[in-house]
């Protein structure tokens, strides 16, 4: 298959008549091509130039290929930008790009996406500023793509607005520009220290490594030689393009061809043309290195497993993240390839109320800088809503049923997963299970919690749970049963871990450890056959508040009721077990993850090895 034909266009500047005659006579004389990308600023300076721009929005003229667009400011940009937000079509994490009219794309904030094949990750705008709504990208922006930036594989295009910040040593900038269209005394008085050239955008650049770096720039054309990258084979070409038809006869249009990363061979991707240099961020790198010298001591250090519990330690990236920030990769996605080592938290919950369209800004923070213009929810979203801002009823039944992973009524159920059902509760493996016979026990109805439960259910319940612990005595093994029972909360489940019956004196001591790590201790009271630790459970939930409890091989319920603003890792649970069994590169499931296969073989031989023990045989 030939590679996708691109065509590249600096500011616009709401001259789309020009810029859409200047393509249609390159697609006929040398395309077709496949997208135009704009970067720069897109609306016009003047009103008098919104009429063009309104005739393309409103269907009187035509975009003649799909185009995207970074440079979201300028007369009109509030008016029209908000107005695509609002459309239902563009709700969600839309980072292919709003759709503003027919062929038409706003490339919002930052974000990845496939074009043809190629990899394209973007960062629209201008940095943030008090005021200002449209035409500017936030710290939350730049963390995000950073997040986003640490998935596998090359990303082939990165297009930004403002020029990367450059090196004012002149033998940096001689490289930098040397041999390109225009030379150093062709730049404008002052250039490389304008508010243009960006210093976020360099040190963005150097870690992302992308194939092509695209900017608009002040006014001129320019296209670097290819420099090496520091830590990646592959080499990165800069390209900077002038606006639509600009006094200087700057070029402004430009066509590339790349083959797409993820289709060239090994020796295809490493191949360094004679005229590559040096790479113009050095020292963004060495900054970046500076600061992960300054990250958590390594695993091997004494009391390592509670490193992410001792609070005077908080972990931050690019002094921004801690434990209390959300992780926009996890979030948006649903995984995070940094596991255990990510800066931020992995909130199931928050991935659930992020579904149903509640803004990331609002879960990350508890507010939102975009205030009424933001096109997300600013209130936690009970189970039954979705962000179709639907009306409640069996319809929006139907949508959370659809969306919830432990509704038995969901297409995404791993139902190959489940080994028993009840009338009120299934039980299910644990997808990436800590140990072997990992279980799961979880209500049939879509509810938050076990804790408040109906007193019917709770029979069943302890059915279960006695049934599990006498299968795990049958192997000379203890069990530990823990909820985490977030605000956020919308399936419940109560998960039960086996633990060697050597190992199971020391639960208790670890649990206590852990607590004392984040600052806090644990209320215990005493379950028996008459369920009183639940019922005393009871009476210590807040539904106001995050809730979380462990019931240790003697019977004995440890419970803490988490602050508001306190730090609380939702998988501690699971955490601190993986301590106790030396299992730490276990404690994030997504790292013990198997295939469909093998998970349907594990459910089967469970099944059979459970089936003189499981209450509903």
């Amino acid at each position: 298959m030939a590679p996708p034909r691109i065509l590249l266009c600096g500011d616009v500047l709401g001259r789309l008549n020009q810029l859409f005659k200047r393509v249609s006579s390159v697609n006929k004389a040398a395309g077709p091509f496949d997208a135009l990308i704009c970067v720069g600023q897109f609306f016009p300076d003047s009103p008098e130039q919104l009429g063009e721009l309104t005739d393309y929005i409103e269907g009187r003229s035509q975009v003649p290929l799909p185009t995207y667009f970074i440079g979201d400011y300028g007369i009109g940009a509030a008016k029209h930008l908000l107005s695509a937000s609002k459309d239902s079509a563009n709700l969600g994490f839309k980072m292919d790009g709003l759709k503003v009219c027919q062929n038409l794309f706003w490339l919002k904030g930052s974000g990845k996406f496939n074009l043809h094949g190629l990899s394209v990750a973007y960062l629209s705008g201008r940095h943030f500023s008090d005021g200002q709504q449209f035409g500017t990208y936030t710290q939350d922006d730049v963390d995000a793509l950073r997040a986003i930036a640490e998935d596998p594989g090359i990303f082939d295009l990165f297009l930004t607005y403002p020029c990367p910040a450059m090196n004012e040593n002149h033998s940096m900038v001689n490289y930098f520009i040397h041999n390109a269209e225009a030379s150093t005394s062709d730049l404008p008085h002052g250039f490389l220290d304008s508010p243009g050239s960006d210093s976020t955008i360099a040190e963005l650049v150097a870690e992302i490594k992308p194939r092509y770096h695209i900017a608009g720039t002040k006014g001129i054309f320019y296209a670097r030689e290819p420099y090496s990258n520091v830590d990646a084979v592959h080499v990165t070409r800069f390209l900077g393009l002038a606006s639509v038809a600009n006094k200087e006869k700057q070029k402004f249009i430009h066509a590339i061809s790349p083959t797409p990363a993820s289709t060239m061979s090994a020796v295809e991707i490493s191949t360094k043309p004679l005229n590559t240099t040096l790479s113009p961020y050095t020292y963004a790198d060495q900054t970046v290195l500076a600061k992960e010298a300054t990250k958590r001591p390594s695993d091997s250090d004494a009391d390592s497993q509670y490193w992410r519990y001792d609070v005077s330690q908080k972990r931050q990236k690019y002094g921004a993240g801690d434990g209390d920030r959300l992780c926009f990769k996890f979030v948006s996605s649903g995984s995070c390839p940094r596991g255990d080592k990510c800066n931020f938290q992995h909130d199931e919950n928050a991935r659930e109320q992020s579904l149903r369209g509640v803004c990331f800004d609002f879960l990350n923070k508890g507010r939102c800088e975009r205030g009424p213009n933001c096109n997300f929810k600013h209130s936690l979203q009970d189970e039954g809503e979705s962000y179709s801002h639907k009306k409640r009823g069996s319809e929006n039944a139907s949508n959370r049923s659809r969306e919830c992973w432990f509704c038995l009524s969901s297409p995404n159920i791993e139902s190959h997963l489940i080994v028993s059902i009840g009338e009120y509760f299934y039980c299910a493996l644990a997808k990436g299970p800590l140990v072997q016979d990992h279980i799961l026990i979880i209500p049939v109805e879509h509810l938050p919690n076990t804790v408040l439960l109906p007193p019917e259910t709770e029979i069943e319940l302890g059915r279960f749970q006695n049934s599990l612990k006498s299968y795990y005595k049958n192997q000379g093994k203890s069990v530990v049963f823990f909820e985490w029972v977030s605000k956020r909360s919308t399936h419940a489940n109560l998960q039960a871990i086996p633990v060697p019956s050597s190992r199971a004196a020391a639960v208790q001591d670890i649990f206590n450890l852990a607590a004392e790590k984040l600052g806090f201790k644990f209320v215990a009271s005493r379950k028996n056959e008459n369920s009183d630790g639940r019922k005393v459970l009871r009476t210590q939930f807040d539904k106001n508040f995050s809730f979380f409890y462990v019931e240790l091989p003697d019977g004995t319920i440890f419970s803490h009721l988490v602050e508001e603003n306190e730090r609380f890792p939702a998988q501690f649970g699971r955490e601190v077990l993986a301590g106790l069994l030396n299992m730490a590169d276990r404690a994030d499931w997504r790292n013990c993850s198997q295939s469909k296969e093998e998970e349907t073989k594990m459910a089967e031989d469970f099944k059979n090895q459970f089936q003189e023990f499981d209450p509903n045989k």
